[in-house]
C-alpha cells in the first residue's frame, strides 16, 4: 500500500499535540496504521499512546456488544486524566455485527454503542472538551436489500452501504460551511477545533 503523506497525526505532532488512540483488535489498525497513512510505527513516541483491547474470537452476532464497554472504561479514564489533547476511538459494532446480517444482534450492537457514547459525553463534559461523532461508512443503517420482485422476501444486506454518515460536533458553537463533505474534510476540521491552521494539502474544514 502507498505511504500517505500529510496525515493529521504528522501535523499534530509538529505542534506538540498529545494523542491517544484506542479500539479493540477488530478496529485497532483503523485508529493507528490506517489513520497514520499506512504506517505501523508511531510518528513520535513521546506524543502518542496506543491501547488495544483484545477482541473476543467469537461470531459477532453471539456477542454484539463486543468490547464497547471495556474500550469506554479505558477511554474515559484517559480523557479525564488530562494527559492528552486529542483522543480517538473506533467502535466496530455497527460495521462488524452489521456484516452478519442478523438484525436483532445489530440492534443490540448499536444500542451498546449508544450507551457508551453517553459515558464518553459525560467524560468530555468533565474536562470541558469537544466531542466529534462520525463514521467511515454504514452497515447497520441498511440491513436488508430491496426485493427484486414484488412478493420476494427481503434479503439480508451484509455489504457496506453508501449512505451519508452523521458528523456531530458537541460542546462547541460552530457554523457549518456549505458543501458536500466526506472523510477527507475531517482532518482540517479537527485542526480548526484545536485552533491550528489546517495543512495546505487538505480539503477544507466542515466548519467556518
Amino acid at each position: 500500500p502507498p505511504k500517505i503523506k500529510y496525515t493529521l497525526t504528522e501535523e499534530l505532532c509538529k505542534h506538540g499535540i498529545r494523542e491517544y488512540a484506542i479500539s479493540e483488535t477488530q478496529k485497532f489498525g483503523h485508529v493507528t496504521y490506517f489513520w497514520n497513512g499506512n504506517r505501523s510505527e508511531k510518528l513520535d513516541e513521546k506524543l502518542e499512546d496506543y491501547v488495544e483491547i483484545k477482541s473476543d474470537v467469537i461470531p459477532f452476532e453471539q456477542r454484539p456488544w463486543m468490547k464497547s464497554a471495556e474500550i469506554t472504561d479505558v477511554l474515559c479514564a484517559a480523557i479525564e486524566s488530562g494527559n492528552y489533547d486529542f483522543l480517538r476511538t473506533n467502535y466496530p459494532n455497527g460495521d462488524m455485527v452489521g456484516h452478519t446480517g442478523n438484525f436483532e444482534a445489530t440492534v443490540i450492537g448499536v444500542e451498546s454503542v449508544d450507551l457508551q457514547l453517553a459515558r464518553v459525553k459525560k467524560a468530555v463534559d468533565a474536562v470541558n472538551g469537544i466531542l466529534i461523532v462520525t463514521a467511515d461508512h454504514g452497515n447497520a443503517d441498511e440491513m436488508y436489500e430491496k426485493p427484486k420482485k414484488e412478493g420476494d422476501k427481503p434479503k439480508a444486506k451484509t455489504s457496506h452501504t453508501l449512505n451519508k454518515v452523521p458528523f456531530i460536533i458537541y460542546n462547541k458553537d460552530v457554523e457549518i460551511a456549505e458543501g458536500d463533505f466526506g472523510l477527507a474534510n475531517v482532518a482540517s476540521t479537527v485542526a480548526k477545533l484545536l485552533e491550528l491552521e489546517p495543512d495546505a494539502h487538505w480539503l477544507p474544514a466542515i466548519i467556518k
